[in-house]
């Protein structure tokens, strides 16, 4: 018989949890992601939302840019074994004088320009962080 005990779910409730996942197809390139709850989501809404009013109606418009910056930065924190060759597969670049096999190294502004250009990777960060199941053998960071 199992034991029943009285707690506050909210006092076991992570405020964050993150993960390492590898992306499908390119050995070694992992990804660290944040999983992001629905009051997370709901919170990058409302930051990427502007109030304006016209003919004294209020009307909600989303700033679109504003919203990927913050999903990305909520989302994203880190990636290793990112190479060039990799990258020409997921977005529209030119190697010039850079080896494939040059790892492009982590940074926000390198997260965002992925996921604004490449719907391959955007889909597999939007799955990954919204899939609890990615994240329930995780530890809390």
């Amino acid at each position: 018989m199992s034991e029943t005990v009285t707690l506050s779910l909210k006092t076991l409730l992570a405020p964050s949890k993150t993960v390492e996942v590898e992306y499908p197809g390119m050995p070694g390139f992992k990804i660290t992601v944040a999983f992001l709850s629905r009051d997370t989501l709901i919170g990058i809404r409302k930051n990427s939302t502007k109030v304006s009013f016209k003919n004294r109606q209020a009307s909600e418009e989303m700033d679109d840019k504003k919203f990927l910056q913050l999903y990305v930065e909520a989302s994203i924190k880190a990636w290793s074994g990112l190479k060039l060759k990799y990258v020409e597969e997921l977005a529209p670049i030119e190697l010039g004088t850079n080896s494939p096999d040059a790892l492009l190294e982590f940074s926000n502004d390198n997260a965002l320009f992925l996921m604004q250009n490449s719907t391959n990777f955007d889909a597999f960060i939007s799955e990954t962080v919204t899939d609890l199941g990615n994240f329930s053998q995780a530890s809390s960071k």
